[in-house]
C-alpha cells in the first residue's frame, strides 16, 4: 500500500502545483468532478456486483453488507474496519470480507477530498516551495511516529493499520517528492554519468523494495514494521518513485510501454476485484489442494473481470456528460432500434441493481453470528484458562523436583500390569489409541507449543498426557516458538519430548525450522504435527517442508494429522481446520500414541 499512495501523493500533488505555477490557479470543480467519474462507477460496481453474488450464493455475508456499502460511498470504510474488523475466528469460518481489501480507497477519497484545498492555503500562504517540502515532510514525520507511538503504547492493531492518520506519510512524503521534483522540470537530455547514477540509484532502491517486502522484518505481526520499518519502505518507494519519473532514466523507459500503460490503466479494477474474486472463489474449493492451478485460474478470473468492466464502465463513466446519459437512456428505452447488445447490457445491469439492493435491504434483518462465541472459541477460551493455572502448578512442580531417570522397560512392565488392573480414558481407545499407550502416556514429559488447533484440543492432550506442559495460543505463527522455547529452557522445565503444533496460520521458511532444532538440541526429541488447512495455500508447501526437515534430523518425528484426517470432513467444523468434539479425540490420540512410541521417558 505504501507504493499505491506515494504514487497517488507525487502525481496529484505535482499536477496542482504545476497548475499554480503556470496560471497561479487550480480547478477545483474539475479535479472533483474527475475524482468522482474515475473512482466511483468501478466502486459501485463491485459493491453491487459483490453484493447479487452474496444474495445469490454466499448469504452468510450478508451480516452488515449494508454499513459496508455506506461506509464506502462515504469513504469512511477504513474507520468501520477499525471498529468492526474480523476476528480470528470468523477469518477461519469462511466468513471473511470480500470487501477487506477496500480500505485503502477511502483514505484516497479523503486526501483528495481535502488535498485541493491544503495545496491552495500552502501556495497562498507559505508560498515558497522550500517551506512548503519541510512542512510536507514534518505531517508526515509525524504520522510515522504517531504509528509507532500506539504501537508501543499496545494499541488496536486495526486502528494502527488501518487509521488515516498512522497511514498519512506515505501520501505526504509523496506529495513532498513533488514539491522538489516536479515532472515538468525533468530534463530528458542528461549527461550519460547523471543516467548511470539515476540506473544504479534505481536499481539498488529496486533491490531494497523486494529485500524489505520479503524481509521477515516486515511480517504485520513484526514491531519493526510499524516503529520505522514502513517509514523506510516508503522513503524507499519515494527514491524509485524519482527515478522512474526522470525521463533521463532508463527506468522510465522500460516501465513506459504497452504493457505497462495496460496495467496502469487497469489497476485500478485489478485492486477492486482481486478480494471480491478470491474470497468468493475460494469458498467453493479446498485452495491447499492445488493452490498453483486455482491461483492462476483466480488471477485469469480477475483479469478478465477487469477488462470487461474496463471497457464496459470505468472508460466510458469517465467520459461522461449529461447530454450522453439522457442520449443512452432515450437509446435503450426507444422499441424502435434492434440494438440488442446496448439493452442485452442494460438489463443485466438492472438485474445486478436489483439484487444488490435486495440484499443491501435485508442485511440490517440478518442477525452477524458472533464467531467468538462459538463452540470452538469457548473450548479455546476454557482450555486457555485451564492451561494457564496447569501450567503455573507444573512449572512450579518440575523447578523443585530433580529429573529421576528410570529404564524405559521398568515403565512398560508397570504399564503392562496397570493395563489390566486399572485402565485408564476406557474411552478414547475407539478413537485408535491402546490402552498400554494410554497408561505409557501417564509418564511421558512434553513441551507443547501450538496454536488454535492444539489449544482447542489441549484438555484432551492434557488428560491424555498429564504431565505435558502445553502452550498453545490463537493466530500464532512459528516465530512465536523461538522465545518460548528460550524461556522454558531457561527456567529448566523443558521437557526431553517437544511437540509442535505449528504452521496453520503461515509457512515458514527451512531457516525456521533449523532454529527450532537448534534450540532443542540433539538429544531432545522434536514432535511436529503436519497441518490440515485446506482453505490456505500454504498448507501443502509447510507439510512438504516438514517432510524434508524430518529427512535432515534423526530427532524429528512427523505427527501425520494430514493423512490421517483428510479424509474425514466429520471430524472438524465449518472451517475444515479446527477439530470438532469427535475430531479432537481423534487429534489428540493419534499425537499421543505417536509420542509414546518414540518418546524419551
Amino acid at each position: 500500500m505504501p507504493i499505491f499512495f506515494v504514487l497517488s501523493g507525487y502525481l496529484v500533488t505535482d499536477h496542482m502545483l504545476n497548475s499554480y505555477d503556470k496560471t497561479g490557479s487550480y480547478n477545483n470543480r474539475h479535479f472533483y468532478l474527475s475524482r468522482i467519474k474515475k473512482l466511483y462507477p468501478q466502486l459501485i460496481t463491485v459493491l453491487w456486483l459483490s453484493a447479487a453474488y452474496i444474495f445469490i450464493f454466499q448469504r452468510n455475508l450478508l451480516a452488515k453488507l449494508n454499513q459496508v456499502v455506506l461506509a464506502n460511498l462515504l469513504n469512511v470504510f477504513n474507520f468501520w474496519q477499525i471498529h468492526n474488523g474480523q476476528s480470528y475466528f470468523e477469518r477461519f469460518a469462511a466468513n471473511e470480507s470480500p470487501f477487506t481489501n477496500l480500505w485503502t480507497m477511502p483514505i484516497e477519497g479523503q486526501f483528495y477530498i481535502v488535498w485541493p484545498i491544503v495545496i491552495y492555503l500552502l501556495v497562498k500562504l507559505v508560498k515558497k516551495k522550500k517551506n512548503i517540502f519541510w512542512i510536507l515532510v514534518g505531517l508526515s514525520a509525524v504520522s510515522a511516529l504517531e504509528m509507532a507511538i500506539l504501537y508501543s503504547l499496545k494499541a488496536d492493531i486495526n486502528r494502527i493499520y488501518y487509521g488515516t492518520d498512522t497511514r498519512f506519510f506515505s501520501l505526504g512524503l509523496g506529495a513532498a517528492l513533488a514539491v522538489v521534483w516536479p515532472i515538468e522540470s525533468l530534463n530528458q537530455q542528461v549527461e550519460r554519468k547523471v543516467g548511470w547514477i539515476l540506473d544504479l540509484v534505481g536499481l539498488a532502491s529496486f533491490a531494497l523494495m523486494l529485500a524489505m517486502f520479503f524481509s521477515k522484518w516486515m511480517n504485520p505481526q513484526q514491531a519493526f514494521t510499524y516503529s520505522g520499518g514502513m517509514l523506510l519502505f516508503t522513503l524507499d518507494v519515494c527514491i524509485l518513485v524519482a527515478v522512474i519519473a526522470h525521463p533521463g532514466s532508463h527506468w522510465n523507459q522500460i516501465l513506459t510501454n504497452k504493457l505497462f500503460d495496460w496495467i496502469g490503466s487497469r489497476s485500478y479494477g485489478i485492486y477492486l476485484y482481486q478480494f471480491p474474486v478470491m474470497i468468493f472463489f475460494e469458498d467453493k474449493v479446498n485452495i491447499g489442494d492445488n493452490p498453483m492451478l486455482y491461483h492462476l485460474i483466480e488471477v485469469i478470473l480477475i483479469l478478465v473481470i477487469t477488462e470487461i468492466t474496463y471497457r464496459l464502465i470505468e472508460r466510458p463513466m469517465g467520459r461522461i456528460t449529461w447530454d450522453k446519459t439522457k442520449q443512452y437512456f432515450a437509446r435503450i428505452f426507444n422499441f424502435e432500434t434492434k440494438d440488442y447488445f446496448k439493452k442485452g447490457q442494460a438489463a443485466l445491469a438492472a438485474l445486478i441493481l436489483i439484487l444488490g439492493s435486495a440484499a443491501i435491504a435485508i442485511s440490517p434483518g440478518v442477525k452477524a453470528e458472533d464467531f467468538n462465541k462459538s463452540q470452538l472459541a469457548q473450548r479455546i477460551n476454557q482450555n486457555s484458562k485451564k492451561q494457564k493455572t496447569d501450567n503455573a502448578k507444573l512449572i512450579e512442580k518440575l523447578k523443585k523436583e530433580k529429573k529421576k531417570k528410570e529404564k524405559k522397560s521398568k515403565i512398560i512392565r508397570e504399564a503392562e500390569l496397570q493395563t489390566k488392573k486399572h485402565p485408564i480414558n476406557k474411552s478414547f481407545v475407539k478413537y485408535g489409541i491402546s490402552q498400554l499407550d494410554l497408561q505409557l502416556a501417564q509418564h511421558v514429559q512434553v513441551t507443547a507449543i501450538g496454536d488454535s488447533v492444539m489449544a482447542g484440543s489441549s484438555n484432551d492432550l492434557k488428560r491424555l498426557m498429564p504431565k505435558a506442559l502445553i502452550d498453545a495460543a490463537v493466530s500464532r505463527q512459528l516465530n512465536v516458538a523461538f522465545g518460548l522455547l528460550d524461556s522454558y529452557q531457561s527456567q529448566g522445565v523443558l521437557a526431553d519430548n517437544i511437540l509442535i503444533g505449528l504452521g496453520t496460520n503461515g509457512p515458514f521458511s527451512m531457516e525456521d525450522l533449523d532454529r527450532i532444532m537448534h534450540q532443542a538440541g540433539p538429544k531432545r526429541k522434536v514432535f511436529w504435527i503436519n497441518v490440515h488447512v485446506p482453505t490456505r495455500d500454504w498448507q501443502n508447501s509447510v507439510n512438504n517442508l516438514l517432510k524434508q526437515g524430518a529427512k535432515r534430523y534423526h530427532n524429528l518425528i512427523i505427527i501425520d494429522w494430514y493423512s490421517y484426517s483428510k479424509n474425514h470432513p466429520d471430524w472438524f467444523y465449518g472451517d475444515h481446520t479446527h477439530p470438532n468434539l469427535k475430531g479432537s479425540k481423534y487429534y489428540s490420540a493419534l499425537v499421543t500414541k505417536t509420542i509414546v512410541k518414540h518418546s524419551k521417558f
